[in-house]
């Protein structure tokens, strides 16, 4: 083994599963899709570290925190959903990213390109997808109550503003991560599918949120093992073999 292929699982292992671990929580809020427009707006910030030629993450990770923050602060002024301010200044992102994409370049930025991760990427993906993964495991049960019925949450004395931003911080931190992983267009696959796979089996809260980041992980590993094999992008590869796990589950879910 190689290693740019071992800096390349590392760094798999880490994102999709802190962000598998995520989507347990947005699949709750039936907001998993809103991880894909988050995506598109990690856009800009990866175009130009494809112009500049750094990290992608890294250029995506600013863009998408202030995409965040904006949301939060709009939801609050406006009373307007979640999923449709996203909508809005994901729109805006993706119309200034196309300004300077450089269209020769636009594969990494939009499928991802995790085998050119290196090592202080890989370190930076371990400390914060450990990071979202503790911080979403110390707020769970507050977020799912706010998820459930945010009045209830107020009336218990949870601060919902500042559980919403931390679950909106933890999404920024997995979008831009998941750029390297599976671009800016299956972000929200990345979170979605291992959730939806792990739901089919649970019995538990407890057995959702484990098998939600084990399906994750194992979908790194397997498809970028499988992209060192035979060459193709991995983004797809993780992606299409998370969706297999899923249609395995399927049957169990009648149970």
């Amino acid at each position: 083994m190689t290693p740019h292929l071992l800096l390349s699982l590392i760094s798999g292992v880490f994102i999709a599963g802190s962000a598998a671990y995520l989507g347990t929580l947005m699949l709750s809020r039936k907001m998993a899709v809103v991880a894909g427009p988050l995506g598109h707006l990690a856009l800009p910030g990866a175009a130009l570290a494809l112009v500049y030629g750094f990290n992608l993450s890294l250029g995506a990770f600013p863009f998408v925190v202030v995409g965040i923050l904006l949301i939060w602060r709009l939801e609050i002024r406006t009373k307007l959903q979640m999923e449709a301010l996203t909508a809005i200044v994901f729109a805006t992102g993706v119309a200034a990213a196309f300004l300077f994409l450089p269209i020769n370049k636009a594969e990494a930025a939009l499928v991802g390109d995790i085998s050119k991760v290196g090592l202080y990427a890989t370190i930076a993906s371990v400390i914060l997808g450990s990071l979202v993964f503790l911080a979403v495991n110390r707020s769970y049960s507050e977020i799912m109550l706010i998820n459930i019925q945010e009045d209830l949450a107020k009336t218990e004395g949870i601060n919902v503003r500042l559980y919403n931003l931390i679950y909106l911080l933890a999404i920024a931190i997995i979008v831009a991560l998941g750029v390297d992983l599976v671009g800016g267009l299956m972000t929200a696959a990345l979170v979605a599918i291992p959730a939806a796979a792990a739901k089919n089996v649970s019995k538990t809260l407890r057995q959702f949120g484990v098998l939600s980041g084990m399906f994750g992980a194992a979908s790194a590993i397997v498809g970028i093992l499988s992209s060192a094999a035979t060459g193709f992008p991995a983004g797809p590869l993780v992606i299409l073999t998370s969706a297999a796990i899923f249609a395995i589950t399927v049957p169990a879910s009648r149970v």
